[in-house]
């Protein structure tokens, strides 16, 4: 069903992807079908907004990568940079004490 409802979501070429757990509960060869599909549309041009909580799909997906901790939005890092370590680190809000609370 993820894979049918992904599909019918790219199939007119959108300008922006909303992503939310696109591959939670998927088996091994749907989940490769479901990201080389996100994949694809950011080759195309689209852009994509991932949110995920599986670290290794964010680190396969993701140009750049920030964490949400306390309604506050941490400082980008590039997907290039980003290991389990690190996000896990920015997912307990090291690095967010220069990030203003949203208003």
């Amino acid at each position: 069903m993820q894979k049918l409802t992904l599909g019918r979501n790219l199939i007119d070429r959108p300008h922006i992807l909303l992503a939310a757990q696109p591959a939670r509960g998927l088996d091994e060869g749907a989940v490769a079908a479901v990201h080389e599909r996100i994949l694809e549309a950011r080759r195309q041009g689209t852009a994509v907004l991932l949110i995920s909580e599986d670290l290794d799909e964010v680190i396969a997906l993701a140009d750049r990568i920030q964490a949400i901790v306390d309604g506050r939005i941490s400082p980008p890092i590039g997907a290039e940079e980003a290991s389990a370590r690190k996000l896990g680190l920015m997912m307990a809000g090291e690095g967010m004490n220069e990030v203003p609370h949203a208003v």
